[in-house]
């Protein structure tokens, strides 16, 4: 049967087997036929296609011995309920003709998300054939120069070979940020006179620089920016602070939240007040008595490069390679004292304070920005002295 032309929403297949022989007209004549009236008047077959509301209905049938099987085909523009129910009166016909028949819902297709799908397609594909013929315009040109020369702009400064901008030692101030990442968004922002941390510990570059010029700490608005602050404040004479806000990174921000949390900047002293500048390393007075017997085992140390970990009352709990302590004390408790042959490291001696230990005997001392109040540290000559 016609109808008016329907722009369809979603399409029925189903399929049909019949026991006879029949032809495509019986089967149309059966499903408009024995739905008549089951679903009342508004969703009526014929008058859902006088109105536009279903299309022409496709039946494709063949027969063969005896029996016709074969496809049915229904476009809608109903809404979803509707073209369900449609579904399910048609799939409630049993007969065609004088003879028995099946007809089942196979599937209810998205007309609609189909042709959007073709649709993004074929957008992606003429999107990217624009962009490989056309010529970028003028003004992306001269932002990409700029980028380009603002980033080239970037070097590294002073024996740690930090991140940095040109002009570190012609600037009076100094902004030390993060990562190398921060440095390069500063530069693209124009702020040359930038220098990146790379890393927790402190570098003993911008600790020098601090001493001779006014420092501003521009961290990210997170814990790790708050950890990287509070060991700058304690190891390096900052002036200043700026933060990133809550959240961000400082190699995310705009040009405009740039100049915004640089302007906000407060005195160093104002943000963490209860921190206290790192005292030049001193070694303490020598409290903890070593037993003869942990004497004489430390003896057999120098050129071994292993540790020798004792509880607090020296008895001697692992003897192994220098290069697994920290790990060992990390994963262990109960060690109160330490003796080995390598170096006191500022990660080895935070390490000995997290976990409680009470003295370290190293080969050699390194380069201490800070020692806690609770921790000895000896060398070996002395204790073998």
């Amino acid at each position: 049967m016609g109808g008016v032309a329907v722009t369809p929403k979603y399409l029925i297949h189903l399929s049909v087997e019949v026991d006879g022989v029949v032809e495509k007209s019986d089967v149309i004549g059966a499903l408009f036929g024995q739905t008549e009236g089951l679903l009342g008047d508004r969703l009526d077959l014929r008058e859902l296609q006088k109105s536009g509301r279903i299309g022409r209905v496709q039946v494709n049938i063949e027969s063969k011995e005896g029996k016709s099987r074969g496809s049915i085909e229904i476009p809608t523009s109903l809404d979803k309920v509707e073209t369900a129910l449609i579904a399910a009166a048609i799939e409630s016909v049993d007969k065609v003709g004088p003879c028995d028949a099946k007809v089942s819902v196979v599937k209810i297709e998205d007309v609609r998300e189909e042709k959007r799908k073709r649709i993004v397609e074929r957008a992606k594909e003429l999107l990217l054939k624009w962009r490989s013929e056309t010529a970028p315009e003028s003004k992306e040109l001269l932002e990409e120069v700029l980028r380009a020369a603002r980033e080239a702009q970037l070097v590294t400064y002073g024996p740690d070979k930090l991140s940095a901008g040109p002009d570190i030692d012609s600037s009076d101030t100094i902004i030390i940020v993060e990562g190398r990442a921060d440095v390069i968004n500063l530069l693209r922002h124009d702020y040359r006179n930038v220098i990146a941390m790379e890393g927790v510990t402190v570098p003993q570059t911008i600790i020098d620089l601090a001493k001779e010029k006014t420092a501003i700490a521009f961290v990210d608005g997170d814990r790790g920016g708050e950890l990287a602050l509070k060991e700058l404040l304690q190891v390096a004479d900052i002036d200043f602070v700026a933060r990133a806000p809550p959240g961000k990174e400082v190699e995310e921000l705009t040009g405009k939240e740039i100049a915004k949390c640089l302007r906000d900047k407060v005195p160093a002293d104002q943000v963490y007040p209860s921190l206290e500048k790192a005292r030049p390393f001193k070694e303490a007075a020598k409290g903890v008595e070593l037993p003869q017997h942990v004497i004489n085992e430390a003896k057999s140390l120098p050129g071994t490069l292993e540790s020798l970990l004792y509880d607090g009352e020296w008895k001697l709990l692992q003897r192994i390679p220098v290069k697994d302590l920290a790990g060992a004390l990390q994963g262990s408790d109960g060690v109160k004292y330490v003796i080995y042959d390598g170096v006191a490291t500022q990660r080895l001696v935070d390490i000995a304070e997290h976990k409680g230990i009470q003295l370290l005997v190293c080969a050699r001392v390194g380069d201490l920005s800070k020692k806690p109040e609770g921790l000895e540290i000896r060398t070996l000559s002395e204790v073998l002295a």
